[in-house]
């Protein structure tokens, strides 16, 4: 498996306009990690002058969509990768800006193997939010891997 992550990470804002909007920024992305951060931006703040919590559901689940094509991208002829559902935790309010960091439930091997069987593979990445060095959330996103030849 030879994927072009830079080529990722280059692309990703272009993909999903609103990675660009937000200012969405890449700490690294591995096959097995993502991690993004949120810069802090006045535009983006709630009433507590934290980031708004739609703004960090995107940053969650933007580091989980890049960790599916670190994955997947050599797939995109034959798949569609679409986010299933996701749950979020807010667990303290975060000041500043935010890193999202996200890893795969199961492996590429595993997924692959389900997919060649005829299943339609579920599978979920796992989010962590920090903000000046504490956790401030969690968030985990079920990613499907949806056939698109018959």
């Amino acid at each position: 498996m030879s994927m072009n992550l830079q080529g990722i990470k280059d692309s990703l804002a272009s993909m999903v306009p609103m990675v660009g909007t937000l200012g969405l920024e890449f700490v690294h992305l591995t096959a097995d990690n993502a991690t993004m951060t949120l810069p802090d931006q006045p535009a983006f703040r709630n009433h507590l002058g934290g980031p708004h919590a739609g703004a960090m559901f995107t940053l969650g689940e933007s580091a989980s969509g890049a960790l599916v094509l670190a994955n997947f991208a050599d797939q995109l002829e034959s798949v569609a990768p679409l986010a299933v559902c996701a749950e979020i935790q807010y667990r303290a309010v975060a000041m500043g800006a935010v890193i999202a960091d996200a890893n795969m439930s199961a492996t590429r091997g595993d997924i692959l193997t389900r997919l060649g069987e005829g299943e339609r593979p579920e599978f979920d990445i796992h989010i962590e939010f920090t903000s000046n060095g504490r956790n401030t959330g969690n968030m985990t996103v079920r990613w499907t891997l949806k056939p698109t030849t018959p």
